[in-house]
């Protein structure tokens, strides 16, 4: 299975990772519309949420909407989606998104993309045994 991984302890908090993952996908720096999220701590370390490709999402979609493809990596089917957001709902690490206005639930899709401008290397794309 191919996911991303992170280190939370590398992370400066740049959000550079945010930045490009929205541009990417929404053509737009936004960061609701970023599949990975940097939170910062009381004590000023950082946190970094992103899907870890747990498939519970699969399960959810009342349509078959959400798959996995070749790499393990979770997929949804924008055509087929009918914007239930049950998947949202049933995210057990609350990395299935949806922004105000969107119709379509999101989600990281371990493209690489984040892992590429990190400046830290604190994403890096990864393989596990399923």
């Amino acid at each position: 299975m191919k996911y991303l991984r992170t280190f939370a302890e590398k992370c400066t908090g740049c959000n550079a990772c945010m930045s490009v993952c929205s541009k990417l996908y929404f053509k737009e720096d936004h960061p609701e519309k970023s599949a990975i999220r940097v939170g910062q701590n009381t004590d000023g370390s950082f946190t970094l949420s992103v899907c870890n490709q747990c498939r519970v999402c699969v399960a959810e979609c009342p349509t078959q909407a959400i798959t996995v493809n070749k790499q393990g990596v979770v997929m949804i089917n924008r055509a087929l989606c009918i914007h239930c957001l049950a998947c949202v709902a049933a995210c057990p690490s609350n990395t299935m998104m949806t922004w105000r206005g969107g119709l379509v639930p999101f989600k990281c899709i371990a493209c690489d993309a984040c892992a590429q401008e990190c400046p830290t290397g604190a994403l890096k794309i990864e393989f596990k045994e399923d």
